[in-house]
């Protein structure tokens, strides 16, 4: 008496982990994806054939019109005046929250205009830093 075996296997495979690994991959690239701007203001950055490291939660913009914004933390940069900055970065120096006050200004904006930013802090014992973005390979110094 030849007894047959009634269980098959089955040619399918399930994609159901497989759709798990992808949606937390894009829920990653999403989450992460918003850490690389930092802003929402259009500044050009000059190009620069050193960065920086540091990554200051105090940060002053300067647009292409010559208009100062600034924000403490993770907020939407304020519109401010060069005579209220100083107060603002003051507030910003004494909550303690970082050292350097990163400054980023667009590419077009003058010199003049960048230097008394600058001089504020410097005047006040701040320590601020230029934000630049990184020149292309063939545009840097050879070492």
């Amino acid at each position: 008496m030849a007894l047959k075996r009634q269980n098959t296997m089955m040619a399918a495979f399930s994609m159901a982990s497989m759709t798990d690994v992808i949606f937390l991959l894009l829920i990653f690239f999403m989450v992460t994806s918003t850490f690389v701007f930092p802003t929402a203001l259009e500044v050009n950055l000059p190009e620069s054939s050193k960065q920086t490291v540091l990554k200051p939660t105090t940060r002053v913009y300067i647009d292409k019109e010559g208009v100062i914004y600034a924000t403490a933390d993770e907020s939407e940069p304020v519109a401010v005046e060069l005579d209220g900055l100083l107060g603002f970065l003051q507030a910003a120096a004494n909550s303690g929250a970082d050292d350097y006050i990163a400054v980023y200004a667009d590419e077009s904006v003058t010199y003049g205009t960048l230097v008394k930013v600058l001089d504020l802090g410097a005047q006040n014992n701040l320590k601020m830093v230029l934000a630049t973005k990184p020149a292309p390979a063939s545009a840097r110094p050879v070492e």
